[in-house]
């Protein structure tokens, strides 16, 4: 929990907002703090921003990119050999 000091305008303006939104002081106050706080923490890496998504579908077979020259070959023979 925090405590917090307001300047008088901000907490009259505050109670202005709190009016015309239909939100509480701390609705208000926890929003601004989220908002702040995304703005300024160091943006998210590509792989931190897909690793939800990573491994997610595998297709159990560990060297596709080792092996892809060979299973192309092997494709391109079947389909043209018919």
């Amino acid at each position: 929990m925090v405590t917090i000091r307001l300047p008088d305008e901000i907490e009259s303006q505050l109670e202005i907002m709190t009016v015309l939104e239909h939100k509480t002081k701390t609705e208000i106050i926890k929003s601004a703090l989220s908002e702040y706080i995304e703005k300024r923490l160091p943006e998210k890496s590509a792989y931190e921003l897909g690793k939800e998504f990573f491994g997610r579908h595998s297709s159990d077979t560990e060297d596709l990119s080792v092996t892809f020259k060979e299973r192309l070959k092997i494709k391109l023979y079947e389909k043209h050999s018919h």
